[in-house]
Formats: structure tokens, sequence, C-alpha cells
């Protein structure tokens, strides 16, 4: 009888700590603002934002221009000049969003530059917290700054730091 519940213990034991598992997080919005490499990509695409968001402007100044000049010769206008007028508005303000959409759209320039700018280095960055969880044998590796919620977070678990160091982007501790 003696044995058989020291056995249960030693079985029930062994299974609550195999269970066990260990859990880590990371900060990626901390790791990624300490690699100069992600910085001079979003200053890269800042200004791409911002030189395509002038282009678009341009045109719909220049949109805004016609309109207003069609207005003030409209009621001089024979009727087929008018209609004239208004389908080349239509058709720069068509190609004005068109442009808007090609440039900022979900599949536009800007989505696809972000693409070939930073996966690479977010690639770079994902691949460090695995081989760092595997090595340690981390079940689970959260992360801090997505839309996970974390009521309490013990810095000794934080390897933000050690995945910065892991890519070869050393940071003094603030």
């Amino acid at each position: 009888m003696r044995n058989l519940i020291l056995t249960v213990i030693f079985i029930t034991a062994t299974a609550f700590f195999s269970y066990a598992q260990k859990y880590a997080y990371v900060d990626t919005d901390y790791i990624m603002e300490n690699i100069p490499e992600y910085g001079a990509a979003q200053e890269k695409l800042n200004e791409l934002s911002v030189e395509w968001q002038k282009e678009i402007e341009g045109k719909f100044s220049e949109i805004d221009k016609l309109y207003k000049a069609y207005q003030s010769e409209s009621v001089l206008l024979p009727e087929d000049l008018k209609r004239q007028r208004e389908e080349e508005i239509v058709k720069k303000e068509r190609e004005a969003k068109e442009l808007q959409k090609k440039r900022f759209g979900q599949d536009g320039d800007l989505f696809k530059k972000r693409q070939e700018l930073i996966k690479p280095i977010q690639d770079k960055v994902y691949n460090a917290i695995e081989e760092i969880a595997n090595t340690k044998g981390y079940a689970f590796v959260f992360d801090k700054a997505g839309n996970m919620t974390m009521l309490f977070a013990s810095p000794k678990f934080d390897l933000s730091d050690e995945v910065l160091r892991k890519i070869g982007n050393v940071v003094e501790n603030q």
C-alpha cells in the first residue's frame, strides 16, 4: 500500500513538473527602436510618404483651379464646351484618386516599400527570438508591445536586450 501511494505521488509530481513551462516576453517596439536600420527604413518611408502626398495634393490643387475657372466661365460657355470641361475635370479627379490609391492603397506603393524595407528586419528579429526561445527552452514568448495585455511582467524574463545582442545591436542599459 505504501509503495502504491509513493508511486502515485511520484507520478503526480512528475506530471506536474513536466507540464511546467517557461514563459518570456519581449518588447518589439523597444527592439525596433534600437535597431539603426529600422530607424533608417522608417525615415525613408516617411520621406516617400511626404513626397507622394505632395504629388497628390498638387493634382487636387490643379483640379481645384480647373473647377474654379470652369465655374467663373460656365455662364459664357456653350453647352458642348461646358460638357468638355466637366469631363476633363472628372477625368483628372479620377486620375488623382487612382494615383492616391496606387500610392497609399491597401497594396499600394507605400505598403510594398514598407514590406521591402522593414520585413527583412522583422524576420531577423523573429528568427533571433525563435533561436533564443529554443535554446533556453521557453514554451512561449509574448510580445508586450502588441495587443497583449500584461498586468505584471518581471524584468528578469525580458529578452529584448538579448534579442538585440543576438542580431548585433548592443544597447547600453538606460
